[in-house]
């Protein structure tokens, strides 16, 4: 196709039909859990009708030519169009409020989803959840959303209805943790749940993998109707903090792979994109451990910049060896290390780590990269708010630089989170509930 050719898809209306193989494809048990300590809503996905179809209208993604680099074509595939949002959240959230709607229609139960995140998770959880009781899909009272966000992610989360109207705020409130370690929220989120779930009644603790990987299937169904692999070797580039979506990426190819639809030598590789403050995959996919002893020693310099050139993988210059360029990638050895370290050694690729120096001295080329399409970058780099995709693509223009690609493979940059200041409003002061330990979220959640 030509490179400038735009082609757009709903990744959830278009191809709800083939959800339910892709579920198969991703989740051992299907069934709804209702034991009173553990409950999920199980599979179940409700009928496409016009309510549903105007619910799921902002799952829209484009792929889109945006010229070429060092001999490789780039694509862009632009998982950011949800203005609610401004990431690939998106996707899985209204599959996962889609799933509690079907459980509540066919049970007459309430439910209340609680996920630990980092921002993005908790912004799009919310989004959705707005976005069904707008649909009138639910009512208020019978989905509820709590999230769990580290402060330092404060500038990130979004106002809304759920925080401006008094009843819905209540219902779904924001719990902030001011602890010294972000990650932190995972632990006592999960020991929250753990607690009390058989006190709050269908508390849904929704941070597992299977939930998130169904709806970022699609991705490969989009790719095989927009531009279908031939010949030419194909590298797909995501800026990660788990791979939740490359690994959901995946899971699709393997399921247009077995349905005979795809060929498995085609596969394409994969460029895993991190910053200093979590390069956790790239250091398990080079050394096998997680160990910060991997990175290559900084030595600093009389303009206060630190550099090395020991190893091609991880940033030649940075303004702090320990920065954390963005904290939305805030895990620390993640559990997906091992799944995504298969599929590279099977299929391809690579990881490589940037830094916000490198990041800024990229800054002017990606916006003229970006331009064509439907994903401009602010002027004023300092009101970025959500560096994913600069991360990303910083990451592919050094990886052709410093030969990690192989030569003439195309690129297929993943937009998976793009925003800035004047894209949203910030939550409000009154909206936000502090909480330090486990009982004080249980005190926000059960009043």
């Amino acid at each position: 196709m030509p490179n400038s050719v735009l082609t757009e898809s709903n990744l959830l209306a278009d191809f709800y039909d083939r959800l339910p193989r892709s579920i198969a494809a991703c989740a051992d048990d299907t069934a709804p859990v209702r034991n009173g300590s553990v409950f999920s809503p199980g599979f179940l996905l409700p009928e496409l009708d016009d309510r549903l179809l105007d619910f799921l209208s902002v799952a829209t993604a484009t792929w889109q030519g945006i010229g070429s680099y060092g001999g490789h074509r780039l694509t862009l595939l632009d998982l950011t169009r949800n203005p609610g949002t401004g990431t690939t959240k998106t996707f899985p959230s209204l599959l996962i409020v889609a799933r509690a709607v079907e459980y509540i229609r066919r049970y007459g139960e309430p439910i209340t989803i609680f996920s630990p995140t980092s921002a993005n998770k908790g912004t799009a959880l919310r989004d959705a959840v707005l976005r069904a009781i707008d649909a009138g899909l639910v009512e208020p009272e019978q989905l509820r959303v709590v999230v769990l966000a580290p402060e330092g992610c404060l500038a990130k989360l979004r106002s809304s209805r759920l925080s401006t109207d008094p009843v819905l705020r209540e219902l779904n409130p924001v719990l902030v943790y001011g602890g010294p370690e972000p990650e932190d929220v995972k632990a006592i989120g999960r020991a929250f749940a753990d607690k009390y779930t058989g006190d709050v009644g269908n508390l849904w603790y929704s941070l597992d993998l299977a939930n998130y990987l169904v709806a970022d299937t699609a991705r490969a169904f989009f790719e095989h109707e927009a531009d279908p692999i031939g010949e030419t070797p194909r590298l797909h580039a995501h800026a990660v903090s788990s791979a939740f979506g490359l690994l959901g990426y995946h899971r699709g190819r393997a399921v247009l792979e077995e349905d005979g639809l795809a060929d498995p030598a085609t596969r394409p590789a994969s460029l895993l994109v991190q910053h200093l403050g979590t390069p956790d995959m790239v250091l398990n996919l080079r050394n096998g451990d997680f160990d910060r002893s991997g990175l290559p020693a900084y030595a600093p310099g009389a303009d206060g910049l630190h550099t090395q050139s020991a190893d091609p993988r991880f940033p030649q210059v940075t303004y702090d060896p320990d920065e954390v360029l963005d904290p939305t990638f805030y895990t620390h050895r993640p559990a997906t290390s091992p799944a995504m370290n298969d599929i590279i050694a099977r299929h391809g690729g690579d990881g490589i780590v940037v830094s916000l120096a490198e990041c800024v001295a990229r800054y002017p080329s990606l916006r003229e990269l970006l331009s064509v399409s439907g994903r401009p970058l602010p002027a004023d780099l300092r009101t970025l708010r959500e560096w994913s995709l600069v991360m990303a693509m910083t990451g592919v223009l050094n990886a052709v630089d410093r030969g990690l690609v192989e030569p003439g493979a195309d690129i297929v940059i993943h937009g998976s989170g793009s925003y800035g200041a004047a894209d949203y409003r910030l939550l409000e002061h009154d909206a936000i509930t502090p909480v330090s330990t486990v009982e004080d979220v249980a005190g926000a959640v059960l009043r």
